[in-house]
């Protein structure tokens, strides 16, 4: 069966469909279809009539490129009042033979939760850190033999508040929802390395309204928190100053607008109407002061929030959302942090932005919850798929176009 996996993130600035296939462990894009949100404010619905039509473009557009529909994704949520808790649970392994396999894993993984969540919250992942087999602690108990199967795991929920509504919305329009992860758990997959695995760092993912801060032990959230502060800010601060409107705000600051003044030039100029209606210079250097500014303010918030999450010492910082893909980024993050930091980027054809940050790192995810569970799952059936490979697809070729000559000059010979 082919893998392939479609995620949903409902963004404040845009929403992002993107389709992916796993091929021998590689993900390749089929598919990413975006538009500018609208009915989406601080990552949560505010207006669901407005969000409606934006979410048919979405998936319209999808199937344009695709030939079919998309009807399952795995949606993206924001992580706002996220709890993140320790729990063990244990089952008994039935099998004649006592040898563990991934139902019992299963069921054990559900005996964790069991009766620990609180009916306010929605389970968005149990995540094993530990196994034992009757007394043994072991790395992987799967085809293991005993008679009892115990996990330590983390338990992650998010208010079913910030969940249902886009279900409901997503079903109102003939999509279901697969699964849900918060984004801290989408944006580590995408920049996650080897090392990070081994040891406790900060994930800052700087949004559209907001910028969320995460802490990761050993690559498994441990805590995260939500600062009201983004790139739009930076939109009103350029917009307030200058007397412009908020597109013009926006455009100065994604096409001359840098996140460090240090390489800015001042003879680099735009000209423009303010809300007076009176013509007004802008110049690169005097702009990106401004942006730098609240980009600073930000980031040190980040690094204020990252020490009221943990005690222990934070060994990397990974810094990605769309907001870093202004100019000059690592200059300003080579100016606030002083210990190991990185500047996330995506290196997948056709999605190496950093907007698709969250999206892109779903699909990971949610791949890496069907390994645990040993499970095969593609978002399309058999007929889809058929569809999808071009199998009952046919060319219509007029014969006076070129194309048509040429297939008659080869086919007629």
């Amino acid at each position: 069966m082919r893998k392939i996996i479609a995620s949903l993130d409902i963004g404040t600035s845009s929403i992002k469909l993107i389709v992916g296939e796993y091929i021998k462990n590689t993900l390749n894009v089929l598919c990413v279809s975006e538009k500018q949100s609208k009915g989406i404010k601080k990552g949560l619905i505010a207006n669901k009539d407005d969000l409606i039509p934006v979410l048919k473009e979405v998936f319209h557009k999808a199937e344009e490129m695709l030939g079919i529909k998309v009807k399952e994704v795995v949606l993206a949520i924001p992580a706002y009042y996220t709890e993140i808790e320790i729990s063990e649970g244990s089952s008994t392994i039935t099998s004649e033979e006592h040898v563990i396999g991934y139902q019992d894993l299963i069921r054990t993984m559900q005996a964790c939760s069991y009766n620990k969540i609180n009916e306010d919250m929605e389970l968005v992942s149990v995540i094993p850190t530990r196994y034992k087999v009757d007394d043994e602690i072991v790395r992987n108990p799967i085809n293991m033999i005993g008679n009892k199967l115990s996990m330590k795991s983390v338990l992650i929920t998010t208010p079913k508040i910030n969940v249902n509504p886009f279900i409901k919305v997503l079903d109102n329009i003939g999509v279901k929802v697969l699964d849900i992860a918060v984004t801290p758990l989408g944006d580590f997959e995408t920049v996650k390395t080897k090392e990070m695995l081994t040891t406790l760092g900060a994930l800052i993912n700087i949004g559209e309204e907001t910028t969320t801060v995460s802490i990761f032990n050993k690559g498994i959230l441990a805590a995260t928190e939500v600062i009201e502060l983004g790139g739009s800010s930076i939109d009103n601060d350029i917009a307030y100053i200058y007397k412009i409107t908020k597109k013009d705000a926006r455009d100065l600051k994604n096409n001359i607008g840098l996140a460090s003044p240090e390489m800015a030039l001042a003879d680099e100029k735009v000209s423009l109407t303010d809300r007076m209606g009176e013509s007004i210079t802008i110049n690169q250097k005097d702009l990106s002061e401004i942006i730098e500014s609240r980009l600073e303010e930000i980031l040190e918030l980040s690094k204020k929030q990252m020490n009221l999450l943990t005690k222990r010492n934070i060994e990397y910082v990974v810094v990605t959302g769309g907001t870093t893909e202004i100019g000059d980024f690592n200059i300003l993050l080579d100016k606030v942090f002083t210990k190991s930091h990185i500047l996330g980027k995506i290196d997948i054809v056709g999605v190496r932005n950093n907007k698709f940050s969250t999206s892109i790192g779903t699909i990971i995810y949610y791949n890496g919850r069907l390994k645990l569970k040993n499970k095969e799952y593609s978002v399309f059936n058999l007929d889809d798929l058929e569809a999808l490979s071009g199998v009952t697809k046919k060319v219509n070729i007029n014969e006076n176009s070129i194309l048509g000559k040429l297939f008659g000059y080869f086919f007629d010979s």
